[in-house]
């Protein structure tokens, strides 16, 4: 399994790009997303990648963080998502704004996406959402994760990623503790540091508990 790529991007098309790795060219297909944050032509560059492997044809998808590639992963195995599809709903929405999506529920944000129905949106949003806390929790990018000798795509491309509020995984686990369902916990989690980013992890737990408790 190849499961990170880093060399010399040689040239880029409108779906993929070539990587030289001391002499190989490894073609690697990314999402719009990706393909906006990369660096010029001859410059070093640094993805993580995953290898789908069919009968007769080896493709290699590129992502700048983990989030990324596991929601990658996870959109592929929802009956009627391929590969195409998935790069186009992370195109669309971005790593953040799918776990924003799939934990809401929010199966129109995802129908938005090219090639993605309403009937494929709604399975996504229901086969994975006991799956969004444990893919939000995740974070990095490919230099934190190997060092200063991986070089991340040009910042001066694309804008620095938020840190991530440490809350936002106390809260999720005191929900839990409570017996939420991780579904419903991250639905009420992203809702309301949506509301309020910079909440403490106490204010977090309370505002989220106001969004679980039943409308009466």
């Amino acid at each position: 399994m190849i499961g990170k790529i880093s060399g010399i991007l040689e040239y880029r098309s409108t779906d993929h790009i070539l990587i030289d790795v001391r002499g190989v060219g490894y073609v690697v297909y990314v999402d719009n997303r990706v393909m906006a944050g990369l660096p010029s032509n001859g410059e070093p560059v640094a993805l993580y990648t995953d290898l789908l492997v069919r009968e007769d044809n080896l493709q290699l998808f590129g992502f700048t963080t983990l989030v990324e590639k596991e929601w990658h992963r996870l959109l592929m195995s929802v009956q009627g998502i391929g590969a195409k599809a998935s790069l186009a709903i992370l195109g669309t929405l971005g790593a953040d704004g799918v776990s924003r999506a799939i934990a809401l529920g929010d199966w129109s944000a995802i129908a938005k996406a090219k090639g993605v129905g309403p009937k494929g949106a709604q399975r996504v949003a229901i086969e994975l959402k006991d799956k969004a806390p444990s893919v939000m929790a995740m974070g990095g990018t490919v230099a934190e994760a190997f060092g200063d000798e991986v070089i991340e795509p040009a910042p001066k491309k694309r804008a620095a990623a938020p840190k991530a509020n440490p809350a936002q995984g106390e809260a999720l686990s005191a929900l839990g503790n409570l017996g939420y369902a991780p579904g419903d916990a991250a639905g009420a989690v992203a809702e309301a540091m949506g509301a309020d980013p910079d909440l403490d992890t106490s204010a977090l737990i309370r505002a989220a508990l106001k969004l679980l408790a039943p409308k009466g």
